[in-house]
């Protein structure tokens, strides 16, 4: 008898044992858990804060590559319906010096303009939307054209087309640069547009249109640059 309750004894201890070792099991796997979450986390804000430098650097480049305009940054608070960049929203406004027209880059070139101006925002439409016209030329040949936006072309193949190309000698190949006019009644001249995809004659054997890609990713934006400067039109 005695032996039975030594028996059942040792039962009921390791019993507890058990049960205690599966709270302390499952309180480490817990704390386990808990430290995952935390080196996740911060491994998270790590990418980002890397990320975020990556693109400063890239502004950073940029205003040295326009370093004959003054410029500011500005972080995009908000953007239109759609998935592209058209239209959006940055942070700086009238009490930052920013102005209705002044012109806007990032990555390679140019994004926009701004067309209207809040005390601590503005809003600015960049050159693929539907509304968006920009005065441009050919780097190499300075043969002027309009730039005419248009999302469902940019969604289509990422391309921005151009028409009223007068390149009567058909010197403007594939591959050449498209820049700012000096005709733009609002872009300030020489700002990189993107590279001609594609050219093709017009009907009336007088003028080409085609297609632009564009050095700017449209559908990825996070900051901008403003040219604090407005063009001077002689009005």
């Amino acid at each position: 008898m005695q032996e039975g309750l030594s028996n059942a004894g040792g039962a009921i201890s390791h019993g507890i044992d058990s049960r205690r070792e599966k709270k302390q099991l499952l309180a480490e796997n817990k704390r386990l858990n808990n430290k995952v979450n935390e080196l996740e986390s911060k491994l998270t804000n790590t990418r980002l804060k890397e990320n975020e430098l990556t693109r400063l650097e890239k502004l950073l480049k940029l205003s040295k590559d326009y370093d004959k305009y003054k410029t500011t940054g500005a972080r995009i608070i908000a953007k239109g319906t759609s998935n592209w960049f058209s239209t959006f929203t940055i942070d700086k406004g009238s009490a930052d010096g920013i102005k209705k027209d002044m012109n806007v880059i990032a990555d390679n070139g140019l994004v926009g303009c701004v067309i209207s101006v809040g005390k601590h925002y503005a809003n600015v439409r960049s050159i693929i939307d539907d509304d968006s016209n920009v005065s441009a030329s050919v780097s190499t040949t300075e043969d002027d054209m309009i730039i005419t936006g248009g999302l469902e072309q940019i969604r289509k193949n990422g391309l921005i087309s151009f028409s009223g190309l007068r390149d009567t000698k058909n010197k403007v190949k594939e591959g050449d640069a498209v820049v700012t006019s000096n005709i733009s009644s609002k872009y300030l001249p020489g700002i990189l547009i993107g590279y001609i995809a594609k050219k093709d004659n017009d009907t009336n054997a007088l003028t080409s249109s085609g297609t632009i890609t564009p050095v700017v990713d449209f559908s990825h934006l996070s900051e901008v640059l403003v040219i604090t400067e407005l063009k001077k039109t002689g009005k």
